[in-house]
């Protein structure tokens, strides 16, 4: 399990190494075809700021060689708020008092048929806060099934199940699932966590072996920035991805950096990540690996995102409410963070197409095995 192999690396040692990169090394970096973990280090270090534009066309360049020049749109559904964690960062911890919303199933179709409205999708996340004995592998299934009628891609982004359940659910339409380890560093991660089965490290670490195991199709890595060293995070989750490269090598990839977005937690990021730095950041994941699905949600502006359209993102959100039933059922329930981008599916497609990109709204089926 990854948990193990994450030993092998010391967080502050890896700090330093990030510091301590010149412009030789990224230049040496860039000469490469295959990336090592230090080539990767060199690359979001601060010393390869002057070297952006190179990086920039190296990165679009090996987009449009894997993935030509489309965009795979999804939209999240949020189907309750539920939640026994106490994260201290999220608007749906237990502690934060509001009205907790589960939906039903004849709610959750309600919500199907007002996304289908919203524009042709067919990538759909499936999205829950983390109560196992009201919201678990049960309801997830049901929810799953309710939803597959209307789109042929479903994923979750749910609490860590255990191996046999991942395989249960890929038999009820489940596709691929996201899960963000929010950070890598062990010793501070119980300070975010405090309580609730996601104050388990290893249990949430490992969750990706279990994914692996199970068959799942397609596993979606992000870190939570804001909380650590951005740098040193995303470093360890590089080296956690080139380890289920290898050892799940049947399953697809995708990466995202959700950068802390104001919620009811009132809780104020540790670090703060420029624009600037989450360019570099994906040109870096990009040039790391070649062939992984880079994803910008509507955490990030409009202006931000048809940028990076052209230059290494491949997967974007549209139209994205956080609140569960805000589609349609409880249009005002409370979000789990505020979206930045508020454009209309409609625009966003407009504006890829005028980029000379073309959005895609189904990439993948089932029935294609």
């Amino acid at each position: 399990m990854f948990s193990e192999e994450l030993k092998k690396y010391d967080w502050d040692e890896t700090t330093a190494q990030i510091a301590a990169m010149t412009q030789a090394d990224v230049e040496t970096a860039l000469g490469k075809e295959h990336l090592t973990d230090r080539d990767f280090m060199a690359l979001i270090s601060p010393a390869a700021e002057p070297y952006l534009e190179t990086m920039a066309r190296k990165s679009r360049r090996l987009t449009e060689q894997r993935f030509g020049k489309v965009v795979s749109m999804y939209i999240p559904m949020y189907i309750t708020n539920s939640c026994t964690n106490s994260c201290v960062y999220c608007g749906f911890n237990r502690h934060n008092p509001f009205p907790r919303i589960i939906l039903t199933p004849e709610q959750i179709e309600e919500e199907c048929k007002a996304i289908k409205k919203l524009g042709p999708f067919e990538n759909l996340l499936l999205v829950t806060g983390e109560n196992p004995h009201l919201a678990g592998t049960d309801y997830i299934e049901k929810a799953l099934l309710t939803c597959r009628p209307y789109f042929s891609n479903l994923s979750i982004e749910v609490m860590p199940l255990s191996t046999d359940d991942y395989a249960r659910l890929t038999k009820s339409g489940l596709n691929g699932v996201t899960c963000f380890q929010e950070t890598y560093n062990r010793e501070r991660y119980k300070i975010y966590h405090p309580a609730g089965m996601k104050s388990k490290f290893e249990w949430r670490c490992d969750g990706f072996d279990r994914m692996g195991m199970a068959g799942v199709h397609k596993i979606g890595m992000g870190v939570l920035i804001g909380l650590e060293d951005w740098r040193t995070d995303v470093t360890m989750m590089a080296r956690h991805l080139a380890y289920l490269r290898k050892k799940y090598w049947k399953t697809r990839y995708s990466v995202n950096f959700p950068r802390m977005r104001p919620s009811e937690s009132g809780f104020q990021p540790n670090v703060v990540m420029s624009d600037k730095e989450l360019v570099q950041l994906t040109f870096a994941f990009r040039l790391f690996d070649p062939d992984v699905d880079i994803s910008y949600s509507t955490r990030e502006n409009h202006t931000l995102r048809n940028n990076m359209a052209t230059l290494g993102v491949t997967s974007m959100s549209a139209g994205s409410k956080t609140d569960p039933g805000g589609y349609a059922v409880y249009p005002t329930s409370l979000e789990q963070f505020a979206v930045s981008d508020r454009t209309s599916p409609d625009e966003v497609a407009a504006d890829l197409r005028a980029l000379g990109r073309q959005p895609v709204w189904k990439d993948w089926d089932k029935v294609f095995d």
